[in-house]
């Protein structure tokens, strides 16, 4: 088990490394941040002394290894249009764009793994081909227009729902939450289903594929032949086998909601990290794109690292086949 960790440890610091190294390289190849802050009319001596100043005379090896450094200590310098601190920038945006991650992941699994379940046991009938036809369109429409069409419905015509911002936010110490709010319901309902919608139909076809395949295994047969009820066998074996592969692609996807909020975020005016990396894009805001970069690989690092851990744990053919190994 030592082993192990160690091992996912060490393919993380590599992860990381590569990361910060491409983010590094923005700073290289993406405009000069001399200009940026200086402007078109600063003379050469300016430009010399920022330049010192910054660092960037140095050698190139030297000043990747002074962003690793700072990178690790979570300073990425300053906001090349805003001209706050990169890491206040990013804590002021990340609480929204966790909650509404998380949101979003807790309706893909509260609706996906049901709906899956269901698709697999009445295979055939009316409401599961409905399932698997509302899964197919769920997968191919675009997310921006989920988006639009949710608040075109339920906020234009219908007036449900408010159509962009995040409402009311209650202010713990650096944290922000919406979420002890009502209001603050009200705004990340249509944010959130939207987001959550790809991952639900994900979530529901394999949880469908795994559950059929789980159900043609000889064990499920050796406990019907036990008489065992099926009420047992659906759930009681067949489902908890069926949620090990489910488990691994649903941490995964928990970072794929948080990197990939972006265009929910444009859709909805949601003030999270997706719309504050867009935002440097349009200006060519190198530091905040790079911390961006940084920030979602560490998280997809963690989440991975997560998975695989519960993964061993939860599987033991994994702890025989290392025992068996070694």
């Amino acid at each position: 088990m030592l082993a192990f960790i160690l091992r996912r440890l060490i393919q993380a610091v590599i992860v990381m490394v590569t990361v910060a190294f491409i983010s590094f390289m923005l700073f290289q190849y993406v405009g000069d941040p001399v200009v940026f802050l200086l402007g078109q009319d600063a003379t050469p001596e300016q430009i010399r002394e920022l330049r010192a100043s910054l660092g960037l005379d140095k050698p190139f090896f030297i000043q990747f290894w002074h962003f690793l450094v700072n990178a690790a200590q979570g300073e990425f310098g300053l906001s090349l249009r805003q001209g706050a601190k990169v890491s206040r920038l990013i804590a002021e945006r990340f609480p929204a764009t966790l909650e509404l991650a998380l949101v979003a992941a807790v309706l893909a699994l509260a609706i996906g793994v049901p709906m899956g379940v269901y698709a697999a046991l009445k295979r055939g009938t009316f409401t599961s081909q409905l399932f698997m036809t509302l899964s197919l369109l769920g997968v191919s429409l675009p997310t921006f227009l989920i988006g639009i069409l949710l608040i075109l419905v339920f906020a234009v015509t219908l007036g449900w729902f408010p159509s962009f911002g995040r409402g009311e936010v209650v202010q713990m110490g650096w944290w922000s939450t919406g979420l002890l709010k009502a209001k603050g319901w009200h705004h990340i309902t249509l944010p959130a289903i939207t987001l959550a919608i790809f991952q639900l139909t994900l979530i529901m076809r394999l949880v469908r594929a795994e559950m059929l395949e789980v159900l043609r295994t000889d064990y499920i047969k050796f406990a019907r032949a036990r008489g065992l009820s099926n009420r047992a066998i659906h759930f009681g074996h067949a489902l908890k086998n069926t949620l090990v592969p489910v488990m691994t692609i649903t941490g995964l996807q928990l970072g794929g909601l948080i990197a990939f909020a972006i265009i929910t975020e444009t859709v909805f005016q949601w003030p999270g990290m997706g719309l504050l990396f867009i935002q440097a894009v349009t200006f060519a805001d190198i530091p905040v794109m790079a911390a961006y970069l940084c920030l979602i690989a560490l998280i997809f690092v963690v989440i991975n690292l997560v998975v695989d851990l519960l993964y061993f744990a939860v599987d033991p053919r994994l702890r025989v086949g290392k025992a068996g190994g070694h």
